[in-house]
Formats: structure tokens, C-alpha cells, sequence
């Protein structure tokens, strides 16, 4: 977006702001209840504060900039909440990124154990509150992420090596090297372009995610890994929020508890996604249990790439 137009935006967003001491929720993906995880935590978390007193305004993925730039202007005070890459956080501090470790999580419930029981998500804002960022919520996006392509079935990780995955960072590109296959790295809103002229030939995502933003015109094949939980972040300006009144806190951490409850249960209506996916002409291949525990010893081999021997312990305890 033209910086122009992304700065007339945030000072119209900050003079409704100032006029009606709005919360702007920068969301990240489209508006969809049924398909969007992240969506369905901002509409949760909005609806409630709306109910109880707090006006609050969703902007539309984009409308206050990239998630970069939305980043920047939460730790500014000039956005008070965004759903963002769960990963955003990770220039201030690497201990979120244990969260993307492959092949480690057995599912959400153990995620929520680490965070919730264990006190995982406290460590993470522990260096991030300095910063003008706090992570309040770890937001799912769907079942585990799969291998997604625009060429063969993967049915094994000989099947792999053809292919050019389009990577979300370097930790990702390691991923795909340790598979036996090659990654370049593009901005998500040049995937389309990507994966339509052969830059790269697939990506790996949670399986609702080529049906939200209309990649089964391209992607034809898909390959459920269970290669590690789908996460976002919902992030808040830590300015605004120890700004808050002691009455006004607690009523925005009622939301974050209304937006966490109302994901998790999202989530359990995700069952029929492959259903769609065939429906839509993706041809699926599942991993025989051989296969899939090839993938697993090959991915933890990257997990010091991602995470230093710490942070591997820290949470390696927190899901005991």
C-alpha cells in the first residue's frame, strides 16, 4: 500500500480514535466466521468490548498497512490490537518461536497447557512489555499445517525433491533442505503470482487456507502432515493497555477470554475441510506412519535453528 494512503488512514483512524476513544482491531485476514481463525478471535474480542461499554472498530487486513508496519504502530500506542504472524514478536525476542517447531506439539490443548498452566505465554511478554508489545492471545487458524503443491501427490519425502516451497523466513527454508527439497521466500500477498507463473510450487499451510483466499484454482494437491499447529498472535499496544483503567482492563481481558474460548470452539467445526478441499478438485494423499516418521526425524533437526537450547528446554518442561 502507498505510504501516503497507509498514513491518511491511521490519522482518520486516530481522529475517530480521539473523538470516541475507539480500539482499532487490525485484522489479517478476511472477514469470514467460517473459514478464518484470526477472524473469528477479533470478531469475538470486538463484539465483547462493544457489548460492555468499550467501543471498538475493526479495519479490514491492509487498511493500516502490512503486517510490518501494523506491527510498529501497535508498539507506538497508534494501533491497540492486531492479529498478526505469530512469529512478529521474534525480532524483540526469540522464545515465541518455539511455537513453530515442527512435529513438536501434539495439538492445542497441549499448546494451551504450556501457555496457560505452565506459564509459557508470562514468559513471552516477560521482554516484550518494554517494547510496547504484549501477545495476548495465541490464536489457532485451523488443524496442522500440510503440504500443499501445485504439481504431484506427496506421499513421502522422496516425493519432495522437485519441488520449490514457498518459504515463510529462513527457519522454514532449513525445513525444506532438511527434507530433501529447495525454498524460496515470498511475501504472502505475492503467493498467488508465485505459485501461478512456477517461483514456487506450493507452501505449507493449515488446509482451509487455499479455500479462504482462493488458491484451488492452482493448488491441486495436498498432503495432511500434521506438521505443526497453525498459529497466529493477537498483539496489544502495552501503552494503551497499562493505560487502562483497573475497570476497563478487566473488561478487555473478559474479551481476550470471550475471543480465546470462542476460537478454541471454532476450531471443533473444522472437520469438514478436507471434505471441501476434494470438493473443489484438491486430490489428497495421506502419509503412511513410515513416511510421516520420516518427516519428524528430518524436521528436529532444524529445531536449533528456530529456537536456542533454552528456549527448547523452557518448553519442552512446560508440556510435561
Amino acid at each position: 500500500m502507498n505510504r501516503l494512503l497507509i498514513t491518511a488512514s491511521i490519522l482518520a483512524a486516530l481522529a475517530t480514535g480521539a473523538a470516541q476513544a475507539q480500539v482499532k482491531v487490525a485484522l489479517d485476514s478476511p472477514a469470514d466466521l467460517n473459514g478464518s481463525g484470526t477472524y473469528v478471535w477479533a470478531h469475538a474480542f470486538s463484539t465483547y468490548l462493544n457489548e460492555h461499554g468499550i467501543e471498538a472498530e475493526e479495519y479490514q487486513r491492509g487498511a493500516l498497512g502490512g503486517d510490518d508496519e501494523v506491527f510498529d504502530q501497535v508498539t507506538q500506542g497508534l494501533v491497540e490490537v492486531a492479529m498478526a504472524p505469530l512469529g512478529i514478536t521474534s525480532s524483540l525476542d526469540t522464545l515465541i518461536n518455539g511455537l513453530r517447531l515442527p512435529y513438536f506439539f501434539s495439538g492445542m490443548e497441549q499448546i494451551d497447557h504450556a501457555l496457560y498452566d505452565n506459564g509459557m505465554l508470562e514468559r513471552i511478554n516477560e521482554p516484550l512489555l518494554s517494547h510496547g508489545v504484549r501477545v495476548a492471545g495465541v490464536v489457532t487458524v485451523g488443524p496442522a499445517a500440510g503440504i500443499f503443491n501445485t504439481r504431484q501427490p506427496i506421499a513421502s519425502m522422496a516425493d519432495m525433491a522437485d519441488l520449490r516451497m514457498r518459504a515463510l523466513d529462513e527457519a522454514q527454508i532449513e525445513l525444506f533442505q532438511a527434507w530433501g527439497t529447495t525454498g524460496t521466500i515470498v511475501s504472502w500477498a505475492e503467493v498467488p503470482n508465485a505459485l501461478q507463473t512456477g517461483v514456487a510450487d506450493g507452501y505449507l499451510n493449515p488446509a482451509f487456507v487455499p479455500l479462504l483466499f482462493g488458491h484451488t484454482e492452482f493448488l491441486r494437491h495436498f498432503t495432511p502432515a500434521d506438521i505443526l499447529v497453525s498459529l497466529r498472535g493477537a498483539i496489544v499496544s502495552e501503552d494503551w493497555y497499562s493505560g487502562l483503567s483497573d475497570e476497563d482492563r478487566a473488561t478487555v481481558d473478559a474479551a481476550i477470554e470471550a475471543a480465546n474460548a470462542a476460537n478454541r470452539e471454532w476450531l471443533g467445526t473444522q472437520g469438514g475441510v478436507i471434505d471441501q478441499l476434494r470438493e473443489a478438485g484438491v486430490e489428497i494423499t495421506e502419509l503412511s506412519p513410515e513416511a510421516r516418521a520420516e518427516f519428524q526425524e528430518a524436521s528436529a533437526v532444524t529445531y536449533g535453528r528456530i529456537v536456542n537450547e533454552e528456549e527448547l528446554a523452557a518448553w519442552q518442561a512446560a508440556i510435561e
